[in-house]
């Protein structure tokens, strides 16, 4: 049988599920997308550049990215996860000093990453907010809205 793990262990029944962070969701999303844009430019380095660089160094240094870029993900929800992002996005910027149209499109995956942390936050609030008045709610209340029968 499959080991269990902490959260399968300690479940039980009536427990609410705990809700994912829509920041978290946010940043995975531009982490995963920024990713394939670093391989295929990888590629495409490795196309325009092959005679200038070894081909070895080429592949290596952007796949060894792409994968970070994806592996930074799983971190995204501890307290430090948010600063390797940032720090990924300047990684992806300074890749323009290899090929310049990375510049540019490190700069507009940089703001979607700003954005995307910024409007996560903001929507993760709202939805503690919400959250809290409705167990407010359920508190006054009682069970007389489940209690209802049509």
């Amino acid at each position: 049988m499959a080991k269990m793990t902490k959260a399968q262990r300690e479940w039980r029944p009536g427990m609410p599920k705990k809700r994912r962070s829509t920041k978290v969701m946010f940043a995975s999303t531009v982490l995963l997308l920024e990713a394939f844009v670093a391989f295929f430019g990888t590629l495409a380095v490795f196309g325009l550049r092959r005679g200038q660089v070894d081909p070895g160094i080429i592949l290596g240094v952007g796949i060894a990215l792409s994968v970070v870029l994806v592996l930074a993900c799983a971190v995204l929800s501890k307290p430090w996860g948010i600063a390797l992002g940032w720090g990924l996005q300047l990684v992806l910027i300074l890749t323009g000093f290899v090929e310049p149209t990375m510049f540019i499109v490190g700069i507009l995956f940089a703001i979607c990453w700003w954005y995307g942390i910024r409007a996560g936050i903001r929507i993760d609030r709202e939805v503690a907010q919400r959250d809290r008045e409705q167990a407010e709610w359920n508190a006054a209340h009682g069970d007389e809205a489940g209690t209802q029968t049509p």
